[in-house]
């Protein structure tokens, strides 16, 4: 049998063929975004032309969001700039065959449940660290996807609603609006407003300049032991063991695992704080908190899970 699985990110789009065993072939484009929402869905179907041996038995998709799973398309995701994409029904019309879509996150921890550590487990949630933050979750052995598939969007939790940080949705404290990739630089320049940072390496690193602040920058300066990117990064992971409480308290799992570019790259620095902080905001038990052994393949993992298991 065969199984197609597609990742369809911010930035790029990546399909994979798969069988019960894993992935076998894959191949990544950026997202091509000048033909509009239509664009996207022949996009997908060339990219599996390119690999596919046969026709594929099923299909399983994790998407960027919002999603609506009714109508199978990408409703108003800030990362294009049009809305509406369809990509159930092309695919249908193109393959026949049963398509299942659901969010990224709702596909990665359904990858962890299949094909990693949480493989035997009915509650575990699988937590992205990315540019935004995100979250999937089962509990009792149910993957949770909400009224139109936007269930468990952890990053928009509130943390700090008397902050004046402001998250990219436009809310006030949001969990996001702090640990994000996409935010670190903003929440970094309000923990160093009035401060003198010059002269140390996150300065150097930074290119002397606020604006030369990134996750990147930031998390390499205080490896390197300076004070005041140890300090940023001491708060992001405070901030972070809040939202962890919150998934803790909410779908009470056995088991959370962690992906996303800035906990890969930094899974020290960012489950550290986690692990020290967490209980001091939790009622529940505190389940083992890990770096997916998914790594970057999590969202395309799951969606070869979702084909499988159709």
């Amino acid at each position: 049998m065969s199984y197609i699985a597609i990742d369809i990110g911010a930035t790029n789009i990546r399909v994979a063929t798969g069988d019960h065993n894993g992935l076998i072939e894959k191949v990544t484009e950026p997202t091509e975004t000048r033909e509009g929402p239509m664009g996207v869905s022949r996009q997908i179907i060339r990219l599996i032309e390119s690999i596919k041996e046969d026709d594929p038995t099923n299909i399983g998709i994790g998407s960027i969001g919002p999603i609506n799973l009714e109508q199978g398309i990408i409703t108003n995701t800030p990362n294009y700039s049009f809305q509406n994409i369809p990509i159930k029904e092309p695919l249908i019309e193109e393959y026949k065959v049963p398509v299942t879509m659901v969010n990224d996150c709702a596909a990665a921890v359904t990858g962890e449940q299949y094909f990693g550590d949480g493989n035997g487990l009915r509650n575990l949630v699988y937590v992205t660290i990315s540019t935004g933050i995100g979250g999937g979750a089962i509990v009792d052995d149910v993957l949770l996807l909400g009224k139109e598939g936007n269930a468990v969007e952890i990053g928009h939790f509130t943390i700090a609603p008397e902050s004046e940080i402001m998250c990219g949705c436009g809310c006030r404290g949001h969990w996001e609006a702090f640990c994000s990739g996409s935010n670190i630089p903003n929440y970094a320049r309000h923990l160093l407003s009035g401060v003198d940072w010059s002269g140390g390496v996150l300065h150097m690193l930074a290119g002397r300049e606020k604006d030369g602040l990134d996750a990147k920058v930031i998390f390499e300066a205080a490896r390197k032991g300076d004070r005041y990117a140890k300090m940023i990064v001491d708060e992001i992971g405070y901030k972070n063991a809040i939202g962890f409480a919150n998934i803790v308290n909410a779908y009470d799992p056995e088991l959370i695992t962690v992906g996303g570019s800035i906990a890969l790259n930094n899974p020290d620095q960012i489950l550290n704080p986690i692990l020290a902080n967490i209980e001091k905001h939790s009622i529940n038990t505190v389940p083992e908190i890990k770096i997916t052994p998914l790594g970057q393949d999590a969202v395309i993992i799951g969606a070869l899970a979702l084909a499988v298991n159709y």
